[in-house]
């Protein structure tokens, strides 16, 4: 799986994996969680408790490497998002007003609580009276989680 990624990649997924997975392996689905997340990945819990399952329910940093091989070329998410607001757009206006994006994200999908849609509304700066250019939400919203170390 090495072949797939750079030195560098390889280096931050194995820090990462090592700082969640203190056994040296995964044995639990919120290690993996946590472990993909903080890696800017966004898979669904379904996609995650598969890929556990399909490595016996524990994963090693070789296995590891795999699963995020497979999962980084399924994932486009923020195109995949992008595109969803865009078929949702009849007019192509670019914009939806923030009451409808708080209904989308907390209605669809793996539902987000309110608190978790007024951090995210807080992170990229939208009112609850405003409008929202979804495709500069899609940006903020699907970046990666800053390190704070």
């Amino acid at each position: 799986m090495a072949r797939y990624f750079k030195e560098q990649d390889i280096d931050e997924f194995r820090e990462c994996f090592y700082l969640f997975a203190r056994s040296g392996q995964i044995t639990s689905l919120d290690e993996l969680t946590v472990i993909m997340r903080s890696l800017g990945m966004s898979p669904t819990i379904q996609e995650l408790a598969g890929y556990l399952k399909g490595k016996g329910g524990k994963m090693s940093f070789a296995d590891f490497l795999e699963v995020m091989h497979i999962h980084s070329r399924a994932e486009n998410l923020p195109s995949e998002v992008v595109n969803a607001f865009k078929a949702g757009d009849p007019n192509k206006t670019g914009v939806i007003s923030a009451k409808q994006l708080r209904t989308l994200l907390q209605k669809w999908g793996e539902g987000l609580s309110a608190r978790e849609v007024d951090n995210i509304f807080r992170e990229a700066n939208v009112s609850n009276s405003a409008t929202v250019r979804y495709e500069d939400f899609v940006k903020i919203a699907c970046a990666p989680v800053p390190d704070y170390y």
